[in-house]
């Protein structure tokens, strides 16, 4: 367990003092002070020697070039021999040298609309912690279930749930809870950025894991979902809202009850002890603060009105077709708008470093859509496995098995989807199965994404909460991820049979 000293007069419901920008450096161990110093040049003979003295037999010579790109920067991002950014800023640098991108385009990552919608997230967000209403929300579900560590975990599951029907952007979620995270730690004995324990890691990954495996239930949780709706739209395959709901629901809320309990019980393993409110003075003085608030301020009206309005015409985007970006910054104008005395920029708090780091990821995916580098590899790898002659069962098992398990290299749910909704749609007409009983289990795995954190935004956004180190990330996510394919195991013997998903394969 890591701990420190927290500084005098520290507040640990001070949401303001968990800025991303102001996270502390994280003690060096063995391996993070070797790795430091030799991991520089070992990334450099790493590259030189995957691009031109290895030869792969079925890659030409961009896809090599590219693959030593994408191998080094895993490697970096991994050792943590630089920050992540600076990964990102070389990556970008090695992709327009190498010839594998223009300079516009891989610079161009920066302006994504992903990137715009993160920023205007922040915005969105930063009027929520200066209204002090998260801080409200925060001191009544503590004084409403703190003195029962299950009856937190339980109640983010359904806040995840519940933002996952109207929010597709998971780094928005992530911004908005990620100081109730904070406050809970620091009342379970974690406060600040610079101390954790086992709950707080738990709480921490159980959200990160929770972020991400909630879009799963609707069809509209994520823009992903809505690509592979297309992709099978195209193959004339047709998904009902309430069909998706109706699969993905119940696999996502059992999914979430089971991966607290074992969380809580064996990954990193809770004492009743760890399990009691820690805070000084107790549960009289949040009640306390609580009512120090007062009643509800005008701002904190504004804000609920605001981000209330967003959410409604995020929710509703079937109907208008208007863009979530374009949603989330005309929230965020208004916010900041001087006529509105809400928000002035000095109190917004955006993590410029992890908007570059994002776009080093989406440059990266850039390079690997270029040169087709994944679809080759993929392709090969499923050729070589002998589909044809494989049982339904065995399909549905590996397919979705190897959907997941490609999370742990990918660094974009739509690249997943891109490359594999339609090997799988290929493979079902090829095999005369109907593609919908391999696509819909498929699909259900796109947010599975959460082990390392350069998978998704939220894992990068989470990771610098200081509650959790990589390696601890990846052995939860690991677990996290076997567990949830055995929930399609389950729920492909049961009630998608039920539903008329699978047949009986049992």
């Amino acid at each position: 367990m890591t701990t420190s000293t927290v500084q005098t007069n520290y507040d640990p419901l001070d949401l303001n003092s968990y800025s991303l920008n102001r996270l502390p450096k994280k003690k060096l161990t063995k391996t993070g002070a070797f790795f430091k110093k030799w991991g520089l040049p070992i990334a450099a003979i790493l590259f030189f020697v995957l691009a031109y003295v290895v030869q792969i037999p079925i890659l030409n010579q961009k896809q090599g070039i590219m693959f030593a790109l994408f191998a080094t920067a895993l490697f970096l991002w991994i050792s943590e021999a630089l920050p992540n950014y600076v990964t990102s800023m070389l990556l970008i640098c090695g992709l327009v040298l190498t010839g594998i991108l223009k300079a516009k385009p891989a610079m161009a990552t920066l302006g994504d609309p992903v990137i715009w919608l993160n920023v205007s997230a922040f915005v969105l967000a930063s009027a929520l912690v200066k209204t002090q209403l998260v801080k409200r929300v925060a001191l009544w579900l503590i004084l409403r279930f703190g003195r029962n560590a299950s009856a937190i975990f339980l109640t983010f599951l359904g806040i995840n749930v519940l933002l996952a029907a109207f929010v597709n952007a998971t780094a928005a979620k992530a911004a908005l809870m990620m100081p109730l995270f904070m406050v809970i730690s620091a009342v379970y004995g974690a406060p600040g950025t610079d101390t954790t324990n086992n709950f707080s890691r738990n709480l921490v990954l159980y959200n990160l894991v929770m972020i991400n495996a909630s879009c799963n239930a609707f069809m509209t949780g994520s823009g992903a979902n809505l690509l592979a709706i297309t992709l099978l739209a195209g193959a004339g395959c047709t998904i009902y809202y309430f069909d998706w709901l109706m699969a993905g629901l119940p696999l996502v809320i059992g999914f979430g009850i089971i991966g607290y309990g074992l969380g809580m019980r064996f990954i990193f393993p809770v004492s009743e002890e760890d399990k009691q409110p820690k805070l000084q003075g107790g549960m009289e003085s949040l009640q306390k603060a609580y009512e120090e608030l007062g009643p509800f301020k005008m701002d904190e009206l504004k804000a609920i009105a605001i981000f209330g309005l967003v959410l409604l015409v995020w929710a509703t985007d079937k109907i208008h077709g208007i863009n979530a970006t374009v949603v989330a910054m005309t929230g965020a104008v208004i916010m900041l708008a001087p006529q509105f005395k809400l928000l002035n920029w000095n109190d917004v708090d955006i993590p410029w470093h992890l908007m570059i780091f994002s776009a080093g990821a989406y440059a990266l995916g850039a390079g690997l859509t270029a040169t087709k580098l994944m679809d080759t590899l993929t392709k090969a790898m499923m050729d070589g496995l002998g589909l044809a002659s494989m049982s339904y069962f065995s399909l549905y098992a590996l397919l979705t098995g190897i959907f997941i398990a490609s999370h742990f290299i990918f660094q974009s749910k739509n690249m997943r989807t891109i490359i594999f909704m339609p090997i799988v749609i290929g493979i079902a007409q090829e095999l005369k199965i109907d593609i919908l009983s391999l696509a819909i289990p498929v699909a259900l795995c796109i947010n599975v994404c959460w082990s390392l954190p350069f998978n998704a935004k939220p894992n990068a956004m989470l990771y610098g909460t200081n509650k959790y180190t990589m390696g601890e990330s990846f052995y939860y996510g690991f677990v996290m991820s076997f567990l949830y394919w055995l929930g399609l195991m389950l729920a492909g013997a049961t009630y998608f049979k039920w539903l008329g998903i699978t047949p009986g394969f049992f």
